[in-house]
């Protein structure tokens, strides 16, 4: 039987305008494997996997704010700095004998391959909702012959990252649970959920570990009203975020004009001031 990854590559490779070698892709794999040699650079030999495991979020958040500043230019030179974190940890693999950046690209396109059987398989796809089901469904399969390999039953959350942040963290969990059909009826139910959770939390006693714990849970509470009104709470956060941080701005600049500290104003000063500029950015 032909190997599936070959089959779909000469599939590919069929069509007019696929894509060829990448040259450049290869000198940067050298460089990086330059860096690491005994007499490359001091700081780059000698980094683990856990040394730089937090680079790979910082390097992705800030790819994610060159895309929402909308400039090329910065999303060129972000998206270099995540492909360096995966080169990295890639030649830290073979440099002892695990895998390297041959490893991640096949198992990578394998996956892909396997997850898309409407473009490589028999399967068709209308729109992006099937497809987001076949995807699904594929991975179940994966999480099942996971378990069967290691002999135990895989737990429906277990591959949802605990190092995602908090808020999308959240939104995998609930969404996964949801499909299980661990679900509310209407977005009515939600909201009665969070004025429970609301209640429970200022039962608690003010800054206890307990009153912690509640208001996790009308977080997560408010994540599933998110999800029920098709609202992404973490994008929704980061622009609230954002609008937060203009008209802060905003305050500043006024309050500089007016020759003022914006700290030594107090509440009722600082909310007239806000109330000014809140419309204008």
């Amino acid at each position: 039987m032909a190997n599936p990854i070959e089959q779909a590559d000469d599939q590919t490779l069929a069509r007019d305008g696929a894509p060829g070698t990448h040259p450049e892709f290869d000198r940067l794999v050298r460089t990086i494997w330059r860096l690491r040699q005994a007499d490359g650079c001091p700081w780059d030999k000698v980094q683990t996997h856990d040394s730089i495991a937090r680079n790979m979020i910082e390097e992705a958040y800030e790819t994610l704010d060159a895309i929402e500043q909308g400039s090329d230019a910065h999303l060129l030179e972000e998206l270099g700095d995540v492909m360096m974190q995966v080169l990295l940890h890639a030649q830290i693999g073979a440099d002892e004998g695990s895998f390297g950046i041959d490893d991640v690209c096949r198992t990578l396109n394998e996956k892909l391959v396997r997850r898309h059987p409407h473009v490589f398989g028999e399967l068709g796809a209308e729109d992006p909702d099937q497809v987001l089901d076949i995807w699904e469904s594929v991975k179940a399969g994966e999480r099942q012959a996971a378990g069967e390999r290691d002999h135990e039953r895989p737990g429906l959350l277990d591959s949802v990252p605990r190092s995602l942040p908090a808020l999308m963290q959240c939104q995998k969990i609930s969404k996964r649970a949801a499909r299980a059909g661990f679900e509310w009826d209407t977005v009515e139910d939600v909201w009665d959920k969070v004025a429970e959770e609301r209640a429970e939390f200022l039962a608690e006693p003010r800054g206890s570990e307990a009153a912690e714990m509640e208001f996790g849970d009308l977080l997560f509470a408010l994540v599933n009203v998110a999800r029920h009104e098709g609202i992404d709470a973490e994008a929704a956060l980061r622009a609230s975020n954002d609008k937060f941080r203009r008209r802060w701005g905003a305050m500043e600049a006024h309050a500089a004009r007016e020759g003022v500290d914006l700290e030594g104003l107090s509440t009722a000063e600082l909310n007239r001031i806000w109330d000014e500029v809140k419309h204008e950015a």
